[in-house]
C-alpha cells in the first residue's frame, strides 16, 4: 500500500542562514528523513509548496485539497506548518471525505538536528496506514481528529480541544 506524501513547507523544511540569521526554504527534507529513519513504506513524494503556514491562503489550501482528491493513493501524509495546521485540517474535512489524510509538522526544523520532525513523520506514516478514512493531525506520538485538535500556544503542544460548554436548560419554577 503506497502512501502519498505532500510537502507544503512549515518549520519541518526550514533551513537557517547563519549570515543573515533568518530561516528560509530550499527544498523538502522528507526523502533524507525517510532514509535516515530506514523507512520501508512505499511512498510517492510531491512537493506542493514551500511556505510558512502563517502565509498560507485559501488558494494554497485548495491546491492541497485538489492534490488529495486527485491522488490515486487512499492514504496521504501532509507535512505542514504547525501554526495553521488546524485550519487546513478543517478545510480538508469539507473537501476530502473518502481518504485517510494525516497532517504533521515540527516545532524545530529538521536541519537543526534536535527536531521532532523525524518522529512525527514516522508516526504520521504509520497512522496513515491504519486509520479509517478521515482527516487527522499527528504530533508528538498522538493523533487527533480534525475537529477536536488545538495547538496550545503557551506550551507548544497539540492537544484535545476542550468541548464547548453546552447551554444548560433553565427550568421555570412557578412562584
Amino acid at each position: 500500500m503506497r502512501v502519498a506524501v505532500f510537502a507544503t513547507g512549515g518549520t519541518f523544511d526550514k533551513e537557517y542562514n547563519e549570515l543573515k540569521g533568518q530561516l528560509y526554504f530550499k527544498r523538502t527534507h522528507i526523502s533524507e528523513m525517510l532514509a535516515l529513519g530506514r523507512s520501508r513504506v512505499p511512498i510517492r513524494l510531491q512537493s506542493l509548496m514551500m511556505k510558512d503556514s502563517l502565509y498560507m491562503t485559501t488558494a494554497d489550501r485548495q491546491k492541497i485539497a485538489s492534490a488529495c482528491r486527485l491522488a490515486r493513493e487512499r492514504r496521504i501524509v501532509i507535512t505542514h506548518g504547525t501554526d495553521t495546521m488546524e485550519d487546513t485540517a478543517r478545510f480538508l474535512a469539507k473537501k476530502v471525505p473518502d481518504k485517510t489524510v494525516v497532517l504533521t509538522g515540527a516545532m524545530i526544523p529538521y536541519k537543526f538536528g534536535s527536531s521532532d520532525g523525524l518522529f512525527n513523520l514516522g508516526s504520521a506514516l504509520a497512522l496513515a496506514q491504519v486509520l479509517p478514512p478521515g482527516i487527522y493531525v499527528a504530533m508528538n506520538g498522538r493523533y487527533f481528529m480534525w475537529d477536536s485538535v488545538t495547538k496550545n500556544r503557551r506550551t507548544g503542544v497539540f492537544e484535545e480541544k476542550a468541548p464547548r460548554a453546552r447551554p444548560t436548560a433553565r427550568r421555570h419554577t412557578p412562584r
